[in-house]
């Protein structure tokens, strides 16, 4: 199969192109802006490969759109570009509105228009995977509750509204005009190649440097997390065997409050040792854990998110292989290995200020 990957230079959608790559005898065209969050080095070994290609593309660019699919006849879109930093929503809503509504319902229409002209045999075989999250869902009040694929909507931050907005989209696309879509829900991602604004990387990166932790509030906020290569075999799993029409939650049963998750990778780093970090840290005596700072809580911030993924593997046999334990050493280990990378990500316009405040 071919697929079309919206967002391939993004954390998850690198991970679901070398999955792709190294897994699978599927071939692929990788369409991404290259945002700031966009880097095409997290695709190292892909890039020469005879089943990838890359379009720089804007998903907003309609034009452009039809040329790439008309160009490589992709078999299924995976459709991962977006906007997905809640406090950059906060402080910048338009970029949010204009990419994850309006770029999704652009790419649903070049998908339609291609889709409408194709042969019949290859048209009932297309389809159009939309991934979002479970922060669609807002916040979770009774600690028993986990998210299904039929929990109401409700979200709380521009850009939960946003992915909620496109997911409403994709579904009236099958219902009114018959494309065959396809939803997944997703919890936290955490793994190799993730850009440090997010908590786990700029954690790791923070008590590299001797640095503050920053936590939010009291960091009793709950997530669940999975490790980005599960995902990655969730995905594409979805988008070759999943039902047309169906929503599946994709989550790693590792339900965690913020701060324990800080407190994880203190002790991870002093586990491994300070003579593995001490060149790179302003380690001292008294424990990284002493770096922990409690600020400010962003506004809107829900308390819990939890996903219940018995559907997944109960229609299509996926289950994390990953523990948090398991996942978060090998996450800690790549970024201990991996300067080069990650410095250089940062020699960009991300400096690891505070952003979502809303002021």
């Amino acid at each position: 199969m071919k697929f079309l990957i919206t967002g391939g230079a993004g954390f998850i959608g690198s991970a679901v192109i070398r999955h792709i790559i190294d897994n699978t005898p599927d071939s692929l065209v990788n369409v991404d802006k290259l945002t700031y969050a966009g880097n095409l080095e997290s695709l190292a070994g892909c890039e020469d490969h005879p089943r990838y290609t890359f379009e720089q593309v804007d998903i907003c660019d309609r034009a452009e759109l039809d040329r790439v699919f008309s160009q490589h006849q992709p078999d299924v879109v995976m459709h991962l570009a977006a906007e997905s930093h809640v406090d950059r929503s906060i402080d910048g809503p338009a970029d949010f509105i204009q990419t994850n509504i309006i770029g999704t319902y652009t790419l649903l229409e070049s998908a339609r228009n291609y889709w409408n002209c194709l042969e019949k045999s290859k048209k009932d075989n297309f389809r159009f995977h939309h991934i979002s999250t479970d922060e669609v869902y807002g916040d979770l009040e009774n600690p028993q509750e986990q998210f299904t694929e039929t929990t109401p909507y409700l979200p709380s931050s521009p850009y939960s509204a946003s992915k909620a907005s496109s997911d409403h989209l994709v579904r009236a696309w099958l219902r009114t005009y018959g494309l065959p879509t396809l939803v997944t829900n997703c919890s936290n991602n955490y793994g190799a190649f993730h850009f440090p604004e997010k908590l786990i990387p700029l954690m790791i990166l923070n008590a590299l440097e001797g640095k503050s932790l920053p936590v939010y509030g009291n960091g009793m906020q709950v997530r669940d997390w999975l490790y980005v290569e599960d995902h990655a075999r969730a995905l594409h799993l979805v988008a070759t065997q999943g039902q047309i029409g169906e929503t599946y939650n994709v989550g790693g049963h590792n339900e965690k409050t913020n701060i324990e998750v800080v407190h994880s990778i203190c002790d991870l780093l002093e586990d491994i040792g300070p003579s593995i970090t001490q060149s790179n840290t302003n380690w001292k005596t008294s424990g990284f854990r002493s770096l922990v700072t409690f600020v400010e809580d962003r506004p809107g911030h829900d308390l819990r998110y939890a996903i219940d993924a018995s559907k997944i593997e109960r229609e299509l046999g996926w289950k994390p292989k990953e523990t948090f334990e398991s996942g978060l050493r090998k996450t800690v280990m790549w970024y201990l290995n991996n300067e080069k990378w990650w410095s250089r990500v940062l020699d960009g316009s991300y400096s690891r200020e505070r952003l979502g405040q809303g002021k």
